[in-house]
């Protein structure tokens, strides 16, 4: 009895042995290289198309080479104005670095069609976590005749003053076009000018905003 016990000990340990011995023998992990843009997509090329409202189409002529030459040279991404079309055509190319560079461009480019200067827009080429929220003044009031003029009037203030104490205060950028509204900035950012611009629409006076814009500002920078 003890002597199969000792045989059952002594085969188990050699099983051991040669799992472990097998083990060591194990072929080295292979190295990928990282996937370029164009393999993620099975070489296919990928597009994006901006459509030029008719008002954009004579400043988008002016700003053509600063809108051409970041998202070229930078960005590595192919760019063409498409006349019959009226609209900007977007490319991936063998040589782009990341394949969300197009997305980047396709953004920026609407950016600059909805108002937007480039100095401003290209910010959203730079920095990921920057976006373009939009919104009209009948989706937080039903306003129409002199009542609708005011409220845009009081959104932009006397020579623009309220837009621009609104934009500096949230560190975002805002289009008044008619009754739509185009904000670009963060998250947060966005939120605060949203805020104030609803209270404006809503009656707010100016006053009233400036202090709730100071008060927020106040607790943002003391949380950073």
């Amino acid at each position: 009895m003890m002597c199969r016990m000792m045989s059952n000990q002594t085969a188990s340990t050699m099983e051991i042995e040669t799992v472990a011995s097998e083990a060591k023998v194990l072929p080295p992990k292979p190295k990928f290289e990282a996937l370029k843009p164009h393999e993620m997509s099975d070489g296919q090329i990928q597009f994006r198309k901006v459509n030029v409202p008719p008002h954009r189409y004579t400043p988008l002529k002016k700003a053509w080479m600063d809108i051409y030459t970041p998202i070229f040279e930078q960005m590595k991404i192919d760019v063409r104005m498409n006349l019959k079309a009226r609209r900007v055509e977007l490319k991936t190319r063998a040589d782009t670095p990341d394949i969300s560079n197009l997305q980047k461009c396709a953004d920026f480019v609407h950016a600059f069609m909805l108002g937007f200067d480039v100095i401003d827009a290209i910010a959203l080429l730079r920095l990921d976590e920057l976006y373009v929220e939009s919104f009209e003044i009948k989706d937080v009031k039903t306003l129409r005749g002199d009542h609708l003029s005011r409220a845009i009037g009081r959104l932009s203030g006397k020579g623009g003053k309220t837009k621009f104490a609104i934009e500096n205060a949230s560190k975002t950028r805002i289009v008044i076009a008619d009754t739509k509204i185009h904000i670009l900035g963060s998250f947060a950012n966005i939120k605060i000018a949203r805020d104030s611009l609803c209270s404006l629409i809503l009656g707010s006076p100016a006053g009233k905003v400036y202090s709730k814009l100071r008060a927020v500002t106040a607790r943002l920078a003391e949380r950073f």
